[in-house]
């Protein structure tokens, strides 16, 4: 098979020919192997190849419904027995992981071919991908721009056509960012549909959920289907699956839906108005496809909900370098600074604030219930803006040189509570106010990619549900895709 046949088929059609005999596995790998070898130099999506253990997985008996299909794994929580997952940072380049995480060995157990492990920025906290331990992650669209984060490596290859499909995690926006900026489709599962063992019971208290950027949505309901279709004995949740798998549910009609939109950022930034006509357009197509369709303020708190992120955000930060730590003896200086200043903000927060702050995603989620119960589905921007390009949100130089002097000093409560850094936390969700929302209610919420800038870079609008609405979200993404197809939109690599 030459690239040009594989990349006609999303990953539910290279295991169909796989089934069929027409193709085998180790030639789609090979394939995949040549086109990350192409392009990768380029775009630095894939950060560990994993060539030799694919070549040999490839020629043994696989089964299970994506059985031959080559597949990169995302190098954050997506860990695989005997390989470090290196996290995007410099202290965990060499820790290698005991076992699979669950997600993983449900990927092989479905017959994929893992070859690799993308970039992406350190422990995630980024909606871009530069890692200073892997350095930064490009656009296959313009290569001078950011392919988000912190899932930015798998949603590069996936656009650059080394696979169909890669797995990809949200925490913040963070399967949703990506899909956004370079033209994919990207659904955040609602909270504990996807297991996050056996390491962890959930992650950032439930914001934060696995799953896949692809390039069609059946292939992303096929993935939900097996990343869902059983609970993990040791988790905290028994998830309310459909009775219909994921993948029949949406090739059903959606139905009529009632769709309120806004582009107003919940944080009280600019908004580009590449990103107010990606709304309005995808509203125009949604009321010409027959759904009722207006201008509706969420009832949300923006500025509290974001407040709120920060504080738990933070503090994960705090505990994930005190983690690492204590079992890798790693050295300050083996951290980024950034998030060594937002560990060190978290330090300056009192217990009793941290649980108020979680208690408040009750009063977050409750309002976002009461605006489902008028409307199916929110409709915003998923980015406030065309891809940033790439060093554009880097701390400026001041700012990084008072914060090391003041790390080295223990003196970080002058500088993390300063107007300087706040403007600088600011500035970082000024470019994504929008995807924080899905992930402290815990709703499902997806990137539909349905607009071109004039400059020609993806921007995707995002659809909010309401609780249990995966169904929903994936019936009206495969509706909007089979009225403006974009799977065989290619960049020019």
């Amino acid at each position: 098979m030459e690239y040009g046949e594989y990349r006609r088929f999303d990953a539910v059609a290279l295991a169909e020919l796989v089934s069929r005999g027409e193709v085998s596995p180790a030639e789609l790998l090979d394939v995949a192997i040549e086109r990350a070898e192409q392009v990768n130099g380029r775009l630095n999506a894939i950060v560990r190849p994993m060539y030799d253990i694919a070549r040999k997985r490839a020629t043994t008996e696989l089964s299970g419904p994506f059985a031959g299909v080559p597949f990169l794994l995302k190098d954050l929580m997506q860990d695989y027995a005997g390989l470090p997952t290196g996290s995007g940072s410099r202290s965990m380049r060499g820790h290698v992981a005991a076992r699979h995480s669950v997600v993983v060995q449900r990927w092989l157990d479905a017959g994929l071919v893992v070859f690799g492990k993308t970039a992406t920025p350190e422990f995630g906290t980024k909606a871009i991908t530069e890692s200073a331990a892997t350095g930064p992650t490009r656009n296959p669209w313009n290569p001078d721009h950011t392919p988000g984060g912190s899932s930015g490596g798998s949603a590069a290859a996936v656009a650059a056509g080394i696979v169909p499909v890669a797995g990809a995690s949200d925490g913040g926006g963070s399967i949703r960012i990506p899909a956004a900026c370079c033209g994919l489709f990207g659904l955040k599962p609602g909270r504990g549909v996807v297991p996050c063992g056996p390491d962890h019971a959930e992650y950032l208290h439930g914001a934060a959920t696995e799953g896949v950027v692809s390039r069609t949505v059946r292939d992303t309901a096929a993935m939900l289907d097996v990343l869902a279709g059983n609970p993990d004995p040791g988790g905290p949740f028994l998830p309310g699956l459909p009775d219909t798998s994921y993948a029949e549910l949406a090739r059903r009609e959606p139905g009529k839906l009632r769709i309120g939109f806004t582009t107003h950022s919940p944080i009280g930034t600019a908004v580009d108005q590449e990103a107010v006509v990606a709304v309005e357009d995808a509203a125009a197509l949604l009321g010409k496809l027959g759904h009722d369709v207006e201008l509706a303020d969420p009832g949300t708190d923006g500025a509290q909900i974001a407040k709120d992120f920060m504080t738990m955000w933070s503090a994960t930060a705090a505990a994930t370098i005190a983690d690492i730590q204590r079992v890798t003896g790693a050295s300050a200086k083996e951290f980024e600074l950034d998030n060594r200043l937002l560990a060190a903000s978290a330090h300056g927060v009192r217990a009793a604030d941290y649980v108020a702050a979680h208690e408040r995603w009750n009063t977050h989620t409750r309002a976002l219930a009461a605006f489902h119960a008028k409307y199916d589905l929110l409709l915003t921007p998923t980015l406030a803006g065309p891809p940033v390009r790439i060093g554009e949100l880097e701390t400026p130089r001041l700012l990084r040189y008072a914060g090391e002097v003041l790390l080295r000093l223990g003196l970080t409560g002058l500088f993390t509570d300063t107007k300087q850094w706040h403007n600088q936390i600011l500035a970082n969700l000024a470019p994504v106010p929008f995807t924080q929302l899905a992930n402290i209610t815990g709703r499902p919420a997806m990137s539909v990619p349905l607009h071109r800038t004039a400059g020609g870079l993806p921007l995707g609008v995002q659809f909010v549900g309401a609780l249990g609405a995966e169904p929903t979200l994936l019936a009206l993404a495969a509706q909007l895709e089979a009225e403006k197809p974009w799977a065989d939109a290619e960049p020019a690599l």
